[in-house]
């Protein structure tokens, strides 16, 4: 093997997609958990600066937000997997009931990726043999049949994912002096907010200003607003 072949060590398939998608999910919803819980604890800040009062607040904000994500999530797996099962479902019924047609189908699918008739033909016919129903999953579906979708696998990274974003701004509107906890809380949530925007933009290829702007803007924008609520309902009694 050339020194060239051996240095190129570029992973690739389908396991190097699912894992980019499972940390994209963390990464965002560790942003979801900062900013949900940073407008909370913030708000409830403008109003008082009662330690127990933020505690509560935030353990609240993060375990409804963390159940939310979690259930949410799992919800909508559970469709995306029933409706994978039933694809496979009726691709195994049509492979069953109408074989020649499928193979033609399976050949005109890989002639439209660029193969050649005759190429795309000997193509189906051999991924045909070797595994019908796996081939049409994967070339006319895009679904691996041993990679399905797992639901309780979504919801509990994006309970994870939420609870670990959201336990910075909590604890960092708990632990200072109370003097320090509004300062220390909006710059350590934009400080994580500038993190979670690079991830993200480098998972997506993208360039990382933007995305950095982007989400500490929002973040900042969020805390603003919950703040000054929070300061005008303290500030009128409520």
């Amino acid at each position: 093997m050339s020194d060239q072949a051996a240095g190129h060590d570029e992973p690739h398939g389908g396991a190097l997609g699912t894992r980019l998608n499972w940390l994209r999910a963390a990464v965002l919803g560790a942003n979801d958990g900062i900013v949900s819980t940073a407008g909370i604890v913030v708000g409830v800040a403008g109003a008082t600066d009662d330690r127990s009062t933020l505690l509560t607040a935030g353990l609240a904000g993060l375990l409804a937000g963390s159940m939310s994500m979690a259930a949410g999530e799992y919800v909508s797996v559970s469709t995306q997997r029933d409706s994978e099962k039933a694809a496979l479902a009726l691709e195994r019924r049509e492979l069953r009931e109408q074989p020649d047609a499928e193979l033609t189908e399976l050949t005109d699918l890989l002639a439209e990726r660029g193969l050649s008739r005759e190429v795309a033909r000997e193509a189906a016919e051999q991924l045909t043999e070797r595994d019908a129903l796996r081939a049409h999953a994967r070339v006319e579906l895009g679904i691996d049949p041993d990679e399905l979708t797992n639901p309780w696998h979504a919801a509990w990274a994006s309970f994870v994912a939420f609870t670990a974003g959201a336990l910075l701004p909590l604890l960092a509107i708990v632990l200072p002096p109370a003097d320090w906890r509004l300062w220390v809380t909006v710059v350590s949530v934009l400080a994580a907010l500038a993190l979670t925007g690079w991830s993200s933009a480098r998972l997506g290829s993208a360039k990382a200003r933007p995305a950095v702007l982007r989400n500490m803007g929002g973040g900042a924008l969020a805390m603003a607003v919950t703040y000054g609520a929070g300061a005008l309902l303290g500030a009128v009694g409520v």
